[in-house]
Formats: C-alpha cells, sequence, structure tokens
C-alpha cells in the first residue's frame, strides 16, 4: 500500500502556474528629471518646540518675503495679545536677527501662552541647527530648556489631581 505524499499536489500547482501565460514586460521608467533652479525645494531648518500640550514645527527659511506666520497667518493676526507674539519671536530678538528670515510655523494643542512658548522652543533649536554658535547664548537666555511643567492626571478617590473630598470626623 503506497501512502500518497504531500509533493504530488504542490507539484501539480506549478505545473499549472508555468502553463499560464506571462504578462508583457512592462517598459522600464525613466529617472525623473533634475528640478530647474526656480523648480528646485527650498532649503530649510526645521525642528519642533513643545510647552505642556503645546506642540510648534518650525522652519527657517533664509530666501522669501521675510516675516512669521503661524497656521498661514501672520504673527500678529494669530496671536491677539502683542504679548504672546513677542514671546513667540523672542528667540530671534535674543540673537538680533529678527528680519533675516521667513519663518513657517504649524503649532497645535495647549492654549495661545504655551503655543508662544512652544514656538519659542522651536525656533530656538531651529537656529541652533542653522548655527551651532547660538547655542551657548540661547541656552542661557533658557529658550532650549524644554519646561516639563504638565497638568496633573486626577486620581482615583480624589476631587482632582490632589483635592480630597471635605473629610467628616464622625
Amino acid at each position: 500500500m503506497a501512502k500518497k505524499t504531500a509533493k504530488a499536489p504542490a507539484a501539480r500547482a506549478v505545473a499549472k502556474a508555468a502553463a499560464l501565460p506571462r504578462p508583457a514586460p512592462r517598459p522600464k521608467a525613466r529617472p525623473p528629471a533634475k528640478p530647474t533652479p526656480a523648480e528646485a525645494p527650498e532649503r530649510y531648518w526645521e525642528a519642533v518646540g513643545r510647552r505642556k500640550t503645546a506642540v510648534a514645527r518650525v522652519r527657517l527659511f533664509t530666501r522669501g518675503e521675510k516675516g512669521v506666520l503661524v497656521n498661514g497667518r501672520p504673527l500678529g493676526a494669530y496671536f491677539t495679545y502683542p504679548r504672546y507674539a513677542k514671546t513667540a519671536v523672542e528667540a530671534f530678538e535674543t540673537m538680533n536677527i529678527a528680519d533675516r528670515f521667513r519663518v513657517t510655523t504649524r503649532v497645535a494643542g495647549g492654549g495661545p501662552h504655551a503655543q508662544a512658548e512652544a514656538i519659542r522652543h522651536g525656533s530656538a533649536r531651529a537656529l541652533v541647527l542653522f548655527n551651532p554658535e547660538y547655542r551657548k547664548r540661547l541656552k542661557r537666555s533658557g529658550f532650549l530648556t524644554r519646561d516639563p511643567r504638565m497638568k496633573e492626571r486626577k486620581k482615583p478617590g480624589l476631587k482632582g489631581a490632589r483635592k480630597a473630598p471635605q473629610w467628616a470626623k464622625r
């Protein structure tokens, strides 16, 4: 009595696949054309800044119209309170290079104060990427330090992070 082998069905499947017609070979793709200087992507320095739950992605461009855009809007239009706008560009003012860059920023989360400080943190990091000699002055000003203070979570059995329900003696 001969045992059936598992190879027999597999061998039939391979023979069946070999009998099928093969598709025609595709023509080889040409390498993409090199972009002209006008079409070339702009060079930029990018960094991420954070504060509380706010996250800002900052890009510094040396070419183009100088200014600061936050989420596609001018800085003064995004931060209606002047103190926040001043905080956001403080790193540039410290280095006396406020008018040398076109800055685009995408910021989300947190409130306006945290967003302004996240932009300041991200722009300071991007400036260090642009010129490592700026690091010492920015670090001394405290703009490169990530502020770790966050809202504390609510704990079970308590009304908030630490506030306990009123205690009754009896």
